[in-house]
């Protein structure tokens, strides 16, 4: 079993919020393909980075889904789209193999 974690920017790179309904499209697609999935969203996670110099920030929502078998090429696809979608440079999608107690 995996837990895949999504880290969500929860707004562009102007700062502007993200439509809600864009969030919540995501949401959905996710739910869909896979029955479910746990956000941590109330009090986002903020990631701070330095790129040519400047310094950066991001709020993020951090979307778990439970798999049983880790499809990479969907997965990847999938932050692609997020990519385009949202248009960031790079959105982190990782995995973590689970054994359930």
């Amino acid at each position: 079993m995996f837990l895949v974690q999504i880290l969500l920017p929860l707004a562009g790179n102007d700062g502007a919020p993200f439509p809600e309904e864009l969030i919540r499209g995501i949401r959905e697609q996710l739910v869909g393909e896979f029955g479910g999935l746990t956000a941590y969203g109330r009090a986002p996670a903020q990631g701070i980075w330095a790129h040519d110099g400047v310094r950066q920030k991001d709020d993020i929502a951090v979307v778990e889904v439970m798999v049983q078998q880790l499809d990479q090429a969907w997965w990847r696809q999938f932050r692609l789209g997020l990519e385009r979608d949202l248009a960031q440079q790079s959105v982190i999608v990782r995995a973590y193999e689970i054994r359930c107690l």
